[in-house]
């Protein structure tokens, strides 16, 4: 069942009551090779939910714990993790899920509402008015905080960043093609216009927009 609460923009997992999500399995029927195989660029989509354990596989195999030690699935430089994951949820896009922006909670593996209501179309209009991502019903949203990882590195943080979102970003399109779905990428778009969407936290900022859902 779905957890009702006041959707806001608070500090980063405070003040909101998350979602918990399913368990992430750590088997799946599609083979590496085969997912890889497979794999393409979608950008046209069904109008057909998807399932919480699903939306839950996808952002744990994007960047969520693998090891209790703290580590991820995705490889980041120094183990800094100056990535955050949030989700886009349309209307009827996830059964049992309220419309809105959540933000992945990767040690809770949960989902903190931060901002209400179907933002896909806002989202679409930030990018360049590219109207076929709000087909989707969810969009993952790869957002950073250099300072994170600029703290330990200096300048060359920032490079290490961009490195460690395509890693996010390919774990996103991989187990989306192992569960049967389609994932899209973006990369053209207003930066301040998307963050004024997604109510990002000042000192974050978007780099990536991934439209998922099962192929049209």
């Amino acid at each position: 069942m779905v957890m009702m609460g006041i959707f806001f923009n608070p500090p980063p997992g405070q003040g909101a009551e998350a979602v918990k999500l399913p368990p992430p399995s750590h088997k799946g029927a599609v083979s590496v090779a085969e997912a890889l195989k497979a794999r393409r660029t979608v950008r046209q989509f069904a109008s057909r939910p998807l399932a919480l354990a699903q939306v839950g596989q996808i952002l744990w195999a994007a960047d969520g714990l693998s090891d209790p030690r703290g580590l991820r699935t995705a490889a980041s430089a120094g183990a800094t993790y100056p990535l955050e994951l949030y989700l886009v949820v349309g209307e009827r896009g996830v059964t049992n899920l309220d419309p809105g922006v959540y933000r992945y909670l990767v040690a809770e593996h949960a989902l903190a509402p931060t901002v209400r209501g179907d933002q896909r179309a806002p989202v679409a209009r930030a990018s360049l008015h590219q109207s076929w991502m709000a087909q989707a019903p969810v969009l993952v949203i790869i957002a950073a905080d250099y300072r994170r990882c600029t703290a330990r590195y200096g300048d060359r943080g920032v490079m290490y960043t961009h490195m460690e979102s395509g890693h996010v970003g390919q774990n996103v399109f991989l187990m989306a093609e192992a569960l049967g779905l389609g994932a899209g990428i973006v990369g053209a778009f207003e930066d301040r216009g998307l963050s004024q969407v997604l109510q990002l936290p000042q000192g974050q900022v978007p780099l990536l927009v991934m439209p998922v859902g099962y192929k049209h």
